[in-house]
């Protein structure tokens, strides 16, 4: 696991819900856990501020990092994939996004893909993206962090033709490659889940507290990959095999399992924010 990849989940699924901040002392302790060393840790973090995520303050003569608002939106928008409970019915309209940025401002262009595709669009044409979701709020958000309105139109529409529904997602995402990554996560991680139910059904000391909080950070940081590739579509648009649900059921059973000790362990190492008089 890359250390600044790593800290985005460590914020994500400790530091967020305790306020946001928390020591460098602290942040070096939990990623130890993993085999970083300190220098790793305060060079991935230096990144971060230089591209945004963070933001840093001085208390005494201790530095505490908190997210950014654009890194406290990335975080709250992956919370919500990843814990999503409520499945929403299809409206049957589509959010179009289509863009003609010039090739002097390329890197902007890259930048807008690679958000239009963490967000679950899919490139239909070259600068015109969809998604079956409302997304527009969030389009809006993007667009304006990076200043390209002139550049940028949005649309909800509703699809005439020619192709069906299910055909037209084929031309904008390949679920056959995210049901092979679905496949192998449940491959991978149904071994580990049964054998840690079993431990735990048989109240065995193997899973301690830092144990939980290692084995459900790294179930969080792989299940985590799939925002980058799965559009989250509606049920009437996915295949009739969809891997998707069983390794969704397969993440919340995992997680719930292991989150309670994980939780007890972070709290050890987590030391509050002094109040400043």
């Amino acid at each position: 696991m890359k250390p600044q990849s790593l800290l985005f989940t460590i914020f994500g699924v400790y530091v967020r819900p305790y306020g946001n901040e928390i020591w460098v002392g602290s942040l070096t302790k939990l990623l130890g856990e993993f085999g970083m060393t300190e220098q790793a840790v305060r060079a991935a973090i230096s990144r971060m501020l230089k591209q945004g995520w963070l933001k840093s303050r001085k208390v005494g003569n201790r530095s505490y990092y908190s997210m950014s608002e654009r890194g406290k939106s990335r975080l709250y928008e992956a919370a919500s994939r990843i814990y999503k409970v409520d499945t929403v019915t299809w409206n049957k309209r589509w959010c179009i996004v289509s863009y003609s940025i010039p090739e002097e401002r390329r890197h902007l262009r890259d930048e807008f893909r690679k958000e239009l595709s963490y967000l679950g669009f899919g490139m239909l044409t070259n600068s015109t993206w969809i998604s079956p979701n409302e997304l527009y709020d969030r389009v809006v958000e993007i667009v304006q962090a990076h200043g390209i309105q002139s550049y940028v139109e949005a649309f909800y529409a509703d699809h005439l033709g020619w192709s069906n529904p299910k055909e037209l997602v084929e031309k904008c995402w390949n679920l056959n490659e995210i049901n092979e990554a679905y496949s192998r996560f449940i491959e991978k991680y149904k071994p580990l889940y049964e054998r840690a139910a079993e431990s735990f059904r048989r109240k065995e000391t193997a899973y301690d507290d830092n144990r939980c909080f290692v084995e459900v950070t790294q179930l969080v940081h792989e299940y985590r990959k799939f925002l980058f590739i799965d559009p989250d579509l509606p049920a009437e648009l996915l295949p009739d095999r969809w891997l998707g649900t069983e390794a969704d059921k397969l993440f919340k059973a995992y997680h719930d399992l292991l989150h309670p000790g994980a939780l007890r362990f972070f709290d050890k190492v987590y030391e509050p924010v002094p109040m400043q008089s």
